[in-house]
């Protein structure tokens, strides 16, 4: 797993770490998600979200390595 590395909703996170929304699983980028919604904190085997608020699958990328 590497910064900028691409997941999508239902993979395992395989580092803890910061993600950005990156796009739909479908190939879209609307509607745009709710703020809360546009980064999130994984830990090691959290499984990637889908976006709530469009109630569809995401791409996420990794932006930030974490230790905690």
């Amino acid at each position: 797993m590497a910064i900028g590395d691409r997941y999508k909703t239902g993979q395992k996170s395989s580092a803890n770490g910061y993600y950005a929304w990156d796009g739909y699983t479908d190939g879209t980028y609307s509607p745009r998600p709710i703020d809360e919604e546009i980064k999130i904190k994984l830990e090691n085997d959290e499984v990637f979200p889908p976006i709530n608020s469009a109630d569809t699958g995401a791409y996420w990328k990794m932006t930030l390595y974490a230790k905690w």
